[in-house]
């Protein structure tokens, strides 16, 4: 049985796994580079993915042409950061847990989303015109975030992403690598969708503290928290099948 929000359960899960987060995060902050922004090309993977824009673009828009949930339907805990338009998420991976009603339609995304080394998480982020992100800051500093343009308004000045208190925007098939445990926001003020893939990545590190963020991010992984994310996403489906049927 899954523990569910706001239960004793949940509550002491969430704490117990806070308090082991903490103390690591406080470890990998001085075992590695603890800067906001990263050099893309400093990770052998990046340029694969870019090659593949033009194909994952295709399956982006199939998606688009259909319903997609807000992320705040899937995560309770985003409601709090979004603000004006809808923040969408199309899911393929939490923590390494395939979404398979998503992996299996969009196959050329996925088999590129699984030549990525430790790989955790990876959806389409779709920012709606005139969505914003609250400041707010990521669930573990054991993984990086990359960004893949896919879908970026003409003028891309009107949409970005402040990380540390530095902006930048996106562009088609450009890639962005961030710490998202550092302050950030993003937001879409131009009359057009932006979308991204995004993608968790865990840090590369050696010896006992790979074993420990590994076994940090597994705890992730079967911790109620994500469990329930799943169980919301299976819930959204059969609201989305039911209508369809009932129209037809």
């Amino acid at each position: 049985m899954r523990a569910r929000e706001g239960s004793l359960p949940y509550r002491l899960a969430s704490g117990a796994g806070l308090f082991v987060r903490d103390r690591l995060e406080w470890v990998i902050a001085r075992s590695s580079p603890n800067q906001p922004w990263f050099d893309p090309g400093d990770f052998a993977w990046t340029k694969a993915i870019e090659t593949r824009t033009a194909e994952i673009r295709r399956e982006l828009f199939e998606v688009l042409s259909g319903p997609v949930p807000e992320f705040r339907d899937v995560s309770t805990e985003q409601e709090r950061i979004v603000e004006g338009a809808p923040w969408k998420a199309f899911v393929f991976f939490l923590y390494g847990q395939p979404y398979e009603k998503n992996t299996r339609r969009c196959p050329v995304t996925t088999a590129t989303l699984l030549g990525i080394p430790d790989m955790t998480s990876a959806f389409f982020s779709i920012l709606e015109p005139g969505a914003r992100l609250k400041e707010h800051r990521g669930p573990y500093k054991g993984v990086l975030r990359y960004h893949l343009g896919l879908k970026v308004p003409e003028d891309p000045k009107q949409c970005g992403i402040t990380v540390g208190g530095e902006t930048r925007h996106w562009g088609v098939g450009q890639g962005l690598v961030f710490d998202d445990t550092f302050a950030h926001s993003a937001w879409n003020e131009s009359r057009e969708t932006r979308a991204v893939l995004f993608v968790d990545f865990k840090r590369e590190f050696r010896g006992p503290l790979k074993a420990l963020n590994d076994g940090l991010v597994w705890l992730f992984r079967v911790s109620p928290f994500v469990q329930n994310m799943f169980e919301r996403l299976d819930a959204i489906d059969a609201r989305a099948k039911g209508t369809a049927e009932r129209t037809r």
